[in-house]
């Protein structure tokens, strides 16, 4: 039985280690820079330096690098080795505070958006005190931001703390007003729930658009799927329980506290989710948690997937992120109480969330959207493209009755009773989960489920904190300038209610009449990435994000160039892959498996010249209709591909929506005749393992 507490946070060096080994002056200054965002001085830093440098040698590290999370959607490090060369010829062991706090790699290489030309090349890490350092192989890792030589962030950090500080303001100047003058901060905390699959390497290795894309391009639903609900909580086989011993294991060595794990309801589908911690370094877990998978997955003889739609045709995956915003003395600023209607506080807070939902919903959508996440945003295991909150029954009430100045009858706990004498009775919880929400509360949080399983989590909460933070600025400078607190409090909550009704929805989101219902109310459905990135340059949202300083309007400019070119080559990869794999796997296959249908039936006839071979005769007929519509199907998705480059398309937004338009219908097309084929070929003249083989590989 191995002994966890030991273990924990091993590799970290967190409070534990920092008390241990930092004099009380330097603890206690650096606790100010981390909770109150004070200063750091140099010599605080040359003595955390020391400290960090003799903790991970004698943990066995040799380097150091300054991990930080560019635009590219992954994370990055490059490694220096703490030596330096002694006057005897050997080396010492050396680590600085200036080589702590700043780092230097090349900024022309990582995505810009226009920030920086290709020729100019410097670029700087910061270290962030308020995310552990850790060590992963042997190299220390330090948790940084990444800006330009001009100071613009080229990274998701950056903007993500500030939208914590931005949030922490405005939080703060309400708190002041209901009398919490002892509130020091107040701070954003998330628990991203985080689906994966798992396949056999070896199947893996033999699918060229899994290795290329990360996701099937090609393949016919086996006989049996996702149809029995079987696999959903289901025993978990040894080969996988085996591999989430081990990842627990190696999470847990870096002090992230992984907690829950379960089969999810796609077969060969699971989730683990962790306990909450604060979002920056949520965010931080969250990417090593995803490199970990993988590379546990790998010890395994398995490939951990975490594209969002790898398979079509069973359920793909998200990253459901749990957010919540509570106080340093422990107040959780969404928990209602036993009395919600009489809990002002809660209220105002809750009306705040409602009218950013609301007033920037097009920020939501687009900072979950991806050319992955587009696949699987209004399947039926994820929430539509049109955002949407869900309260539950005893908080409509609330609002309604607070909207229509009517008392609150309130409501019972109610208690379940089983029929079984030997079962406790316990008490139902006031409202039930809505899995079809985009944005459900979930008794003390709301639980953001749009966002797609290979995202950063940093994007979601980057405009959930700046929209909030603006309905808690809006509503602070009111308040501050009221005469009647009382007064003013009680008919913002009520204007807020009124004026955004239209986003709460407590019904079914698969429902297609909640399609139309929802452009009734006047709320917005970018079902693609092209249909919503440009909306981030919407003059209220550049307003909005520049007011608070979270970005600047070139630093909105790069992204929304980014995340639109990501796009558009995430899905000419695609298309590239499957002429590829059309032409030099499928066709070939399905023509060697038609000539053996025709040799055999002329075989027949040589013994029995009388014999039709009806059978042989069609399914070669069928197949040879089938090969020539892979060819044209083919032929024309090349064309769509090459179409790209015309004159016509001047920009990148052209591009995505000639990508959405057309190369997107050609993938469908060519992908409908050859998974048809698929049906009708032989298994063992098919040149690659099929959904069958990948679903149930894994036992």
């Amino acid at each position: 039985m191995k002994n966890i507490p030991e273990y924990f946070g091993k590799l970290v060096f967190d409070d534990r280690v920092m008390k241990s080994m930092l004099s009380a002056k330097v603890y206690a200054s650096l606790k100010r820079t981390i909770d109150e965002d004070a200063p750091l001085d140099i010599s605080i830093a040359n003595a955390v330096a020391d400290a960090m440098k003799e903790w991970a040698t004698k943990n066995g590290a040799t380097h150091y690098t300054h991990w930080f999370q560019p635009l590219t959607g992954v994370t990055a490090e490059k490694h220096d080795s703490f030596i330096s060369p002694s006057p005897d010829g050997g080396v010492i062991m050396e680590f600085s505070g200036k080589e702590l706090i700043k780092g230097e790699p090349d900024a022309s290489s990582f995505p810009s958006g226009g920030l920086r030309a290709t020729f100019e090349a410097r670029g700087y890490t910061a270290w962030d005190p308020t995310s552990y350092a850790f060590i992963k192989g042997n190299t220390l890792c330090i948790p940084t931001a990444f800006c330009s030589y001009g100071g613009e962030a080229l990274d998701k950090k950056t903007p993500l703390l500030r939208s914590m500080e931005a949030l922490n303001r405005q939080a703060l100047r309400i708190l002041k007003l209901f009398g919490h003058d002892d509130v020091k901060y107040v701070r954003c905390e998330v628990g991203p729930e985080q689906e994966y699959f798992l396949i056999d390497r070896k199947l893996y290795d033999q699918r060229r658009d899994l290795i290329f894309t990360g996701r099937t391009l090609f393949g016919a639903m086996p006989p049996k799927g996702q149809e029995m609900d079987d696999h959903y909580f289901g025993a978990i086989k040894p080969r996988v329980a085996e591999y989430m011993e081990d990842l627990n294991e190696e999470l847990w060595k870096l002090g992230i506290y992984a907690k829950t794990e379960h089969n999810e309801v796609a077969p060969a589908q699971h989730e683990l989710a962790p306990i909450y911690s604060t979002t920056n370094i949520a965010t931080d877990h969250n990417q090593l948690t995803m490199e970990i998978m993988q590379k546990v997955a790998a010890k395994h003889g398995l490939v951990c997937l975490l594209h969002e739609k790898p398979f079509a045709g069973v359920n793909g995956s998200g990253k459901h992120n749990n957010w919540s915003i509570s106080t340093d003395t422990g107040i959780n600023l969404l928990k209602p109480g036993d009395t919600p209607y009489e809990n002002a506080q809660f209220l105002l807070f809750l009306c705040a969330v409602i009218k950013a939902v609301d007033d920037y919903q097009d920020l939501l959508r687009l900072a979950v959207a991806t050319a992955g996440n587009d696949h699987r945003l209004g399947a039926n295991e994820a929430p539509p493209a049109i955002i949407s909150m869900f309260l539950g029954d005893e908080l409509d009430a609330v609002l309604d009755a607070i909207e229509n100045d009517r008392p609150y009858a309130g409501s019972e706990k109610k208690t379940l009773t089983l029929g079984v004498d030997v079962l406790p009775d316990f008490a139902r919880d006031t409202t039930d989960r809505n899995r079809t929400s985009p944005f459900a509360f979930t008794g003390n949080k709301f639980e953001f489920r749009s966002v797609g399983s290979s995202n950063s989590i940093a994007c979601a909460n980057i405009m959930l904190n700046a929209a909030v933070a603006e309905s808690l600025r809006i509503y602070a400078d009111r308040l501050e300038a009221a005469e009647d607190f009382e007064a003013t409090l009680n008919g913002m909550i009520k204007k807020t209610i009124k004026d955004h009704r239209r986003i709460i929805f407590n019904g079914n989101g698969y429902d297609e009449s909640w399609v139309r219902e929802a452009e009734a109310r006047g709320l917005c459905n970018y079902r693609t990435t092209p249909d919503c990135m440009p909306h981030l340059l919407d003059d209220k949202n550049v307003e909005m994000l520049t007011r608070h300083g979270i970005y600047s309007r070139a630093e909105l400019e790069s992204r929304c160039e980014i995340m639109l070119e990501n796009y558009c080559k995430t899905v000419k990869i695609e298309a590239n892959a499957m002429v590829d794999m059309a032409r030099k796997q499928i066709l070939p296959a399905v023509e060697k498996y038609a000539a053996s249908v025709a040799e055999a039936a002329a075989s027949k006839r040589a013994v029995v010249p009388t014999l039709t071979c009806g059978y042989e005769s069609k399914l070669v007929s069928k197949l040879s209709l089938l090969i020539d519509q892979i060819a044209e199907k083919t032929d024309v998705l090349e064309v769509a591909i090459m179409n790209l480059k015309d004159e016509s398309i001047k920009n990148i937004i052209d591009e995505s929506c000639a990508i959405r338009d057309t190369v997107l219908c050609a993938m469908s097309e060519l992908r409908a005749v050859a998974d048809e084929a698929e049906t009708l070929t032989a298994e063992e003249f098919w040149p690659f393992p099929t959904y069958g083989d990948l679903l149930f590989g894994v036992r």
